[in-house]
């Protein structure tokens, strides 16, 4: 039967199963307490010194505006898209987040200075409980410069003021009194909130520039609908004082309605203009009509003209009053066409409401105005070529050409209805031929004066609406609610800090376990050998004791016991020998494996299980088998090879302490220990011990370093290859494996020396026995923890 079909393992311990996983971690778990609170103290320590953040919100609606329905000429570019009555959200969330809003806002509540409290541990800012403020002597001058000061109280009248970069004194001074400085002539003035505990205390004052905060607050903002349906926008901003963010979000919109308002009322504001101009024109004409009267009645001394023509008045009266309207309506269309055309630039408003009798006419002229204040608005925060202000230049092109065209065919449509008035005005003239000359030229000046008149009261009555107008604005936007803050701090979010920091202890160490353990080059257990193609014979745990004989009567250590399984499984090996005496070989790849140590406790087991025992020592070049047992320098192997007068019984001493234990040490070394080995004597030697041994247990040379073990390798029956854990490197077992597969050690199988089952490397026998987690002393083993005994508990085989 082959050597390899052996395997003395516990076949129901999975490798890298999750209890010795668990295992090895548990051995390390001071370093696992010890990244957990280091880490829980960073995790402390960052949110001791991070400032707490808040968030304020509020929710606006953009309410529709509709001053009128669209005309029915221009429904089909309705039905293309190019005109909109309800307001674009997307449109007012960028106006709501457009720069030009947001330096109003910081302007007006002069968000660009910061006042500070030196606090524990870190300063914190005041807004509306500041106990001190700055101004200028200039105004506007806090907006176009900067600083950093600290100021110090000293009384209720003096402060020290100090560089608040450098922290270089700049003087002492008293509060009211005007500083000047390389920036300005500056004031530092005491608030209702200031009190004597303030004394002595540093409060830092930062004008910052005003750009720079804008930017700030920009990036902070947040404006968002409610949802795709609906008109609503959440306006949100999150800062460390909540009272200075619904402060910043409040009037952000308030400066919007105001910004909306102004828009709204520019229409009503160049309407009024206009009609201001044209009553002013209608009054000189007016003064001059009636001054021709009153000159014709004095110079033909005329009273009442009208009674005389009292019957032809009645019966033109209904045509006066029809041309009166047609030539108010062609004069007003005339003044509207000049107007158009002296104000021909495409954000030029037109006159709206200036009393025209065509309703579609007069939609289109409030169409167009509504698209050139959307364009304009767009232009604060958007270019010529945007695309959606170059869609909107479309549009206003469209209209005013449409305008231009419908003013055109009034004025004709007007002029044909005058021509006919005129007509029929002429009949009833000719019918009063009897009238005298100077009734007839009254009259004349008379229409006229009429007309000035009607006009005149036109003018004035629409003046009024537009005032009118004008005081009842409203904004667009309805704030539902104003921004407030619950009160709870939205960061740093100290559950997800605290368990984040935890999971970065309880992980930092797996990493740095995983990671040495890919770079561990060592060998540690079976899970190494399987590597090899050599059979795995067991493995000796970690000795604490000095002792290297461990393995003496009535010891019931585990490593005493360890040695006894060896034993066994050796005993299993060789059992098909039919020799009565069995040579094993004890050998390594480098020195200080063990192999010695193991040797001979080894061959103390087989001594003490009644077999006659001897352990030879033929690593000639360090041996320690005497200095392990304390005996001192004796006669050994280089003696009976190099005197031939030396019997072999000369050189064999008894093993203190261990009956059926004899020793044939390795004696002086020599310079020659490859040709001594070499000797005829050596073969001599193994044959005479072979009669009186049970078990020659051989400690020789490793095999890695010197070819001295190889020399005497057929003299053995079976070789037990030590490998040291945590010393041996893995790649050096490759040495081990090409022996085994040339057969240049017969019977080789592999023994891990030194393994830690603390650590969760031991591999552990079985049998009932347990070994491998407690410790290593000798006698009786005080009992292991339950836990323990619980993670490390086996079946027995």
């Amino acid at each position: 039967m082959e050597l390899e079909q052996y395997n003395f393992s516990v076949e129901e311990v999975q490798e890298h199963s999750l209890k010795d996983i668990l295992i090895k971690y548990l051995y390390n778990w001071k370093w696992f307490v010890l990244s957990l609170v280091v880490s829980l103290i960073l995790g402390f320590v960052y949110l001791r010194y991070q400032t707490p953040l808040y968030e304020v919100n509020a929710t606006i609606l953009i309410q529709d505006d509709k001053n009128g329905e669209i005309s029915s000429e221009l429904s089909a570019f309705e039905d293309l898209g190019l005109f909109k009555n309800n307001k674009n959200i997307d449109n007012e969330i960028e106006i709501l987040k457009s720069r030009s809003l947001m330096t109003m806002v910081v302007e007006e509540l002069k968000l660009n200075i910061a006042y500070y409290s030196y606090g524990r541990p870190i300063e914190h800012e005041r807004y509306s409980d500041t106990p001190i403020i700055i101004n200028y002597i200039i105004k506007d001058s806090l907006s176009m410069i900067q600083g950093n000061w600290v100021v110090i109280p000293e009384s209720n009248k003096t402060f020290t003021l100090k560089n608040g970069l450098n922290n270089e004194l700049i003087g002492k001074y008293n509060f009211g009194e005007a500083i000047t400085l390389e920036s300005g002539k500056i004031i530092f003035t005491t608030t209702n909130f200031y009190s004597d505990s303030y004394l002595n205390r540093n409060f830092r004052v930062v004008i910052s520039p005003m750009d720079a905060v804008v930017d700030e607050y920009l990036a902070a903002i947040k404006v968002n609908p409610v949802n795709k349906t609906s008109n609503a926008i959440t306006i949100s901003l999150k800062g460390p004082l909540p009272d200075k963010c619904a402060d910043v979000v409040d009037n952000l919109i308030k400066q919007h309605n105001f910004d909306a308002i102004a828009d709204k009322n520019q229409v009503s504001k160049n309407t009024a203009d206009f009609i201001n101009e044209r009553i002013k024109y209608i009054t000189n004409e007016l003064s001059d009509v009636e001054g021709e009267a009153e000159n014709f009645k004095v110079k033909y001394k005329l009273t009442d003209v009208e009674s005389e023509a009292k019957l032809f008045l009645q019966t033109g009266s209904q045509s006066e009053m029809n041309q009166l309207d047609a030539t108010t309506q062609v004069k007003i269309a005339e003044f509207m066409n000049a107007y158009i055309k002296k104000h021909s630039n495409p954000d030029d408003l037109i006159p709206a409401n200036v009393g025209l009798s065509d309703a579609p006419l007069s939609a289109q002229i409030n169409e167009y105005n509504k698209l050139v204040l959307e364009r304009n608005r767009m232009l604060k925060n958007a270019g010529e070529k945007n695309p959606m202000v170059e869609n909107l230049d479309n549009q206003i092109t469209g209209i005013r050409s449409s305008i231009k065209e419908s003013l055109i065919n009034l004025q004709n449509t007007l002029m044909i209805k005058a021509t006919e008035i005129a007509k029929k005005e002429n009949e009833i003239n000719s019918k009063i031929g009897t009238v005298p000359k100077y009734e007839r030229e009254y009259r004349t000046i008379q229409r006229q004066q009429q007309i000035k008149e009607t006009l005149y009261l036109y003018l004035l009555q629409k003046r009024e609406e537009t005032n009118i107008a004008l005081a009842v604005t409203v904004a667009n936007a309805k704030i539902i609610d104003k921004a407030y803050s619950n009160g709870a701090m939205v960061a740093p979010k100290k559950q997800i800090i605290y368990l984040s920091t935890f999971l970065i202890g309880l992980i930092f160490p797996i990493i740095i376990f995983y990671i040495l353990e890919l770079l561990d080059t060592k060998v540690h257990g079976k899970k190494d050998t399987d590597k090899v193609n050599i059979p795995f014979l067991g493995d000796i745990p970690q000795s604490s004791s000095k002792e290297r004989l461990v393995v003496i009567a009535n010891n019931k250590s585990n490593i005493a016991e360890a040695f006894r399984l060896l034993r066994t499984n050796v005993e299993f090996i060789i059992s098909n020998h039919k020799q009565a005496s069995k040579t094993i070989f004890v050998t390594s790849t480098i020195g200080k494996e063990g192999k010695s140590y193991i040797a001979l406790n080894l061959a103390a087991s087989f001594a003490l299980s009644g077999k006659k025992t001897l352990l030879i020592g033929t690593d000639l070049r360090a041996p320690k088998i005497l200095t392990y047992l304390g005996l001192g320098d004796k006669k050994g192997l280089t003696n009976y090879i190099t005197d031939v007068d030396i019997k072999l019984n000369e050189v064999i001493f008894n093993a203190p302490n261990v009956t059926n234990f004899d020793i044939l040490p390795s004696g002086p070394i020599p310079p020659n220990p490859a040709e001594l080995l070499m000797h005829p004597r050596i073969k001599e030697m193994f044959e005479l011990v072979k009669n009186i041994y049970d078990y020659i247990i051989v400690d020789t040379a490793p095999v890695g370093l010197v070819a001295d073990t190889l020399l005497i390798n057929m003299y053995a029956d079976c070789t037990v290859f030590v490998a040291r854990a945590n010393y041996l490197d893995k790649r050096l077992l490759r040495i081990a494996e090409s022996l085994n597969k040339e057969k240049r050690l017969p019977n080789m199988a592999v023994l891990i020396n030194g393994s830690d089952y603390k650590k969760g490397y031991g591999y552990g026998y079985g049998y009932g026995y347990g070994y491998g987690y407690g410790g290593y002393g000798y006698g009786q083993e005080k009992p292991e923890p339950k836990w323990k005994r619980f993670l490390t508990k086996k079946d027995a085989i």
